[in-house]
């Protein structure tokens, strides 16, 4: 989906592979000390106000998290990481006055984010022509990666972007196979936002839906300024959907889910991680039992290698939630910090003087143990950690029902 924080680091990085423990203490005592002084900015960029504020905030909060880990285990001999964090309240505009902020400190070698798709398109360039690497925990559009034509040729675009979140790619029909096969939902009407996220995950879900054979009764757009949907509910209450199907972000969907059950269609909306939040709920209302959601990886807080994660972060004291792509975010920035430590490491304890490049080149290779489990990236800088899960809003809250991969 999304928009996502910015790192700046100030480290040498190392083209060899990395297999490390992510939150866990680590020797570090054969590094040199050459290094010694140095500061390495890990930049944050996400919407840390607005609508969106609620991802954006736990994204900020669990990079955060990551730099403080590493200085407190020393995870880079000499090497003291700090983080700056910039605010593009989900709007592309922003975020490309922010990457372009990033690029003219040079102190900076790496950056966590974006969020969103759509701002993530209006960076790439910018970092890729200043050869800093980049790292989001949450874009899912797959033509970031594999170009536009992604279903039949796949072209990586930069070779400086990589994300820890897979991709719409999947997504959209995991999502399909669950309302199909699990929930026995045979006809649903599919809305999108139109952005570049919404559409394109609609799009793949509409594709391995009809495949299955299940009949989208109707399709609209809606426009994500606006919270009036009562058109659009009076539509899908008209069509006999059994299912809705929406690609866009909470705060549209909670408001469209509310208006839909008020027009007399008593059916569940399903969507993707963007509309993964208690926010959700809170706009949907109580009549919101039964929505569904897929969202990235396996619940943190069932996983083994996130408990030490889940207890730092609550023991750090930040006011928000780390929400859906805490963990995604934590080992984005971890990533950065491995590709620093391994161009360091091969640097004789040194920055070299073309740290950028060097780290961008070392991301290819970085893999290691994180908070979401083995991180590594293809050769298209995609995650290659695939799994995802399905959630579903019970007793008001969201529940997962199903985690795996997408089977085709």
């Amino acid at each position: 989906m999304r928009q996502r924080s910015l790192v700046i680091l100030t480290s040498v990085l190392t083209t060899g592979a990395l297999t490390l423990t992510a939150c866990g203490s680590r020797d570090n005592s054969k590094s040199s000390s050459d290094s010694s002084g140095t500061t390495v900015t890990i930049g944050v960029d996400a919407p840390l106000t607005g609508d969106l504020s609620a991802l954006g905030l736990g994204i900020k909060n669990s990079a955060d998290l990551a730099v403080k880990t590493a200085n407190k285990t020393k995870a880079v001999d000499g090497v003291t990481f700090k983080l700056v964090a910039k605010d593009d309240q989900a709007q592309a505009s922003s975020g490309q006055q922010n990457a372009s902020a990033l690029v003219a400190d040079k102190s900076v070698l790496g950056v966590v984010g974006p969020l969103n798709s759509s701002v993530a398109q209006s960076m790439q360039k910018v970092f890729d022509d200043a050869k800093l690497v980049e790292v989001s925990p949450a874009n899912t559009s797959p033509d970031l990666t594999q170009g536009a034509n992604w279903q039949t040729t796949k072209v990586r675009q930069f070779k400086s972007y990589f994300r820890t979140a897979t991709t719409d790619a999947i997504q959209g029909p995991f999502a399909a196979e669950y309302v199909y096969n699990t929930a026995k939902k045979k006809k649903v009407f599919v809305i999108d936002d139109k952005k570049t996220y919404g559409a394109g995950l609609a799009a793949t879900f509409t594709e391995e839906f009809k495949k299955l054979g299940g009949t989208v009764v109707g399709t609209q757009h809606i426009n994500p300024d606006t919270k009036d949907f009562s058109s659009v509910a009076t539509q899908v209450k008209n069509s006999g959907a059994e299912a809705v199907y929406y690609g866009g972000e909470y705060p549209q969907a909670g408001p469209l889910s509310k208006q839909i059950k008020a027009a007399g269609a008593n059916i569940p909306l399903a969507g993707g991680d963007g509309i993964f939040d208690p926010a959700f709920i809170k706009l949907a209302g109580t009549n919101s039992t039964g929505d569904l959601a897929t969202s990235v990886g396996a619940p943190v807080e069932t996983l083994d290698s996130a408990k030490k994660f889940v207890a730092d972060y609550k023991a750090a004291g930040y006011s928000e939630q780390y929400g859906a792509y805490g963990g995604y975010s934590y080992d984005s920035a971890w990533a950065i910090i491995q590709a620093v430590k391994s161009v360091v490491d091969a640097n004789n304890g040194k920055l070299p003087s073309d740290a950028r490049a060097k780290v961008t080149a070392a991301m290819q290779n970085v893999s290691f143990d994180g908070v979401t489990g083995k991180v590594s990236f293809d050769e298209f800088g995609d995650a290659t950690n695939k799994q995802l899960t399905v959630y579903a809003v019970k007793n008001g809250a969201w529940a997962a029902v199903k985690s795996g991969t997408f089977t085709g």
